[in-house]
């Protein structure tokens, strides 16, 4: 037993110094506000959800310049081998003169083209309108991400808070723990204790140095992990905030947090416009069936030495395309485009019928949180007096060394267990106002 004991005071030692090293490093105060919006600038998901809507904002100026017209310039130079040219125009009539035809070795030619849409059907329409839908349902999806960003801080932001408080109570357990030691090995010594009892008590000392090595090992890992949230170095020590555990308002009902998801879920109202923008797609699929109608106008220039010029050769004109093939071809893109259509509206009520459960199950949690630290708060009344009762009843030999052990592993459990409800709370307060599209 007392190998076991200097083996975890000497553990203790080695983390006390770590721990001491950890905390002589930067320490940033910060609130929950403070956290979440540091941790919004260096959220690195927020900059991939920023670069889709940018990506979105180009798609719609892409479907916009489909109604500007389109110009082309080609031109060629070509070296010709010797060629056999029978022009019968250009044969000697009957008793006239003239010369052969020259030989021709080389040929330019220069073309401009300009088309300018008139009529597609409405594809271009619907196109713009489709790449607006999209990019507002980007932007919803951004804000959607944001809103669980926010919560996954707060509850980061927790968790560190919790670790820290734990650390606290097991200390303020564990001077009272060593104090007690010194008093029963004073008594040992003046033969007034038996040395039996004075080694359980010591062992309960070195189980509570254990919980405290963990506790801190923990409070690392969070100091950790919310660092990287927040874009800081991982040597910063972050000094979180105990007010806003007593920051949590009191749930209104059930109702009134359906109808602000109904509101504020911006990932449903995205799908929403996914939605339309898939119905406009049908009608972009059918109007495949009709034909397109453009405004024309070219340039030509053509120059083959010692035979042949052509200059400003303007031509303007309306043209018309259709292709027979869509007869056939479009009823299968107007299918997909309906698949597609109706796999949206599938996954709407899917989504709505998971945010009412959503709700109901953080709505219930929220009300469980509340009950538990009335709970805990009453059990930590209870350890307490049980604690004063037991001690002096060991004061006077009425109870063994035991009873009072055991009194103090339930004080301690009480206190921690307090901390830790209301922070629960506070937490599940908060994923109430995420499931509700109110926490941002």
């Amino acid at each position: 037993m007392n190998k076991r004991i200097t083996a975890i005071a000497i553990l203790f030692s080695m983390l006390a110094m770590l721990s001491n090293n950890l905390f002589a490093q930067d320490v940033k105060k910060l609130s929950v506000k403070e956290a979440v919006e540091l941790g919004l600038q260096s959220s690195k998901h927020l900059k991939i959800d920023q670069a889709k809507v940018l990506e979105a904002t180009a798609a719609l100026e892409e479907a916009k310049n489909h109604q500007l017209p389109d110009f082309k310039i080609s031109g060629s130079y070509m070296r010709l081998t010797t060629a056999k040219i029978d022009m019968k125009a250009t044969q000697k009539q009957e008793g006239s003169s003239g010369g052969g035809i020259p030989e021709i070795s080389q040929a330019m030619y220069g073309i401009a083209n300009l088309s300018l849409p008139l009529y597609a059907g409405g594809k271009i329409r619907y196109g713009i309108q489709s790449a607006k839908y999209l990019l507002e349902a980007e932007k919803l999806n951004a804000g959607n991400d944001q809103n669980a960003i926010v919560y996954n801080l707060i509850e980061a932001y927790t968790n560190l808070f919790k670790a820290a408080q734990v650390i606290t109570v097991i200390k303020e357990n564990l001077a009272a723990s060593e104090s007690r030691d010194s008093n029963f090995i004073r008594l040992e010594d003046n033969g007034l204790m038996a040395r039996n009892d004075r080694l359980k008590a010591q062992l309960q000392t070195s189980d509570i140095e254990l919980r405290l090595l963990e506790a801190q090992s923990n409070y690392t890992i969070a100091n950790v992990n919310m660092d990287l949230l927040l874009g800081l170095p991982e040597n910063t020590v972050i000094e979180v905030d105990p007010a806003f555990i007593n920051e949590v308002p009191q749930e209104q009902s059930y109702t009134y947090y359906e109808d602000k998801a109904a509101e504020g879920r911006q990932d449903i109202k995205a799908l929403g416009y996914q939605q339309k923008a898939a119905d406009l797609g049908i009608k972009a699929a059918k109007a495949n069936y009709l034909p397109s109608l453009a405004l024309t106008g070219g340039y030509i220039a053509l120059n083959v030495p010692g035979f042949l010029s052509v200059t400003n050769a303007v031509n303007a004109g309306v043209g018309v395309q259709y292709s027979l093939s869509s007869l056939w071809k479009t009823g299968a893109s107007i299918k997909k485009a309906k698949a597609q259509a109706l796999q949206l509206s599938a996954s709407r009520e899917m989504l709505s019928d998971n945010i009412r459960l959503q709700i109901n199950r953080d709505y219930q949690n929220a009300l469980l949180a509340r009950k538990k630290i009335e709970v805990h708060a009453k059990s930590l009344t209870q350890a307490e007096e049980n604690y004063r009762i037991t001690k002096n009843k060991y004061d006077n030999s009425l109870v063994t060394i035991t009873d009072l052990l055991d009194a103090n592993v339930a004080l301690l459990s009480s206190r921690i267990n307090v901390l830790n409800a209301r922070a629960d709370a506070a937490l599940a307060h908060q994923k109430l106002l995420e499931s509700s599209g109110m926490l941002f």
